[in-house]
């Protein structure tokens, strides 16, 4: 989880992160979001075992992206109606609320994995899918079992959209 396939990489984690990540922990408080993201850590892993594996063994697992994607999926049941502001190619700055921007995010990591699965060269280059789609499903229950439970404290956009 500490390590990375690039700078590319690990940076495209940290912007995912600051962006989503303050909030979550917000939402969650520091203890909890530590622990939250250490088992998201162990889906992570769960997942690219049981799924991603056995489209190239021989191709370790880098990085922590499974665990961003839980926080990502954390934030959309806490965070829906927030907005996000997002660069559309090739000059457009736009706010998309969340429940879009992370809804069309999942679908394509759902895409990416579902192709990945059914074709034996792998598609993905070298990216763990299942990780990412493993990890923003344990993120969703989490925060949806937290919230329900009274142990989250989402923003009154949550409360208000919800």
């Amino acid at each position: 989880m500490f390590l990375h396939g690039g700078w590319d990489h690990i940076l495209g984690n940290m912007l995912f992160l600051a962006i989503f990540g303050k909030n979550v922990e917000d939402a969650f408080g520091s203890v909890a979001y530590l622990v939250f993201y250490f088992a998201a850590m162990m889906t992570q892993t769960a997942m690219t075992l049981l799924f991603g594996a056995a489209q190239d063994a021989r191709v370790p697992e880098l990085g922590a992206s499974g665990v961003i994607a839980a926080v990502l999926g954390a934030y959309f049941v806490l965070y829906p109606g927030s907005r996000i502001l997002t660069y559309i190619f090739p000059v457009f700055l736009v706010r998309i609320p969340a429940r879009i921007f992370l809804g069309l995010w999942f679908l394509y990591q759902l895409i990416e994995a579902s192709f990945g699965l059914f074709n034996a060269s792998g598609n993905g280059g070298g990216v763990a899918f299942f990780a990412h789609v493993g990890g923003f499903i344990f993120g969703l229950l989490v925060a949806r079992l937290l919230a329900r439970a009274g142990q989250a404290a989402p923003g009154e956009q949550w409360r208000s959209t919800a």
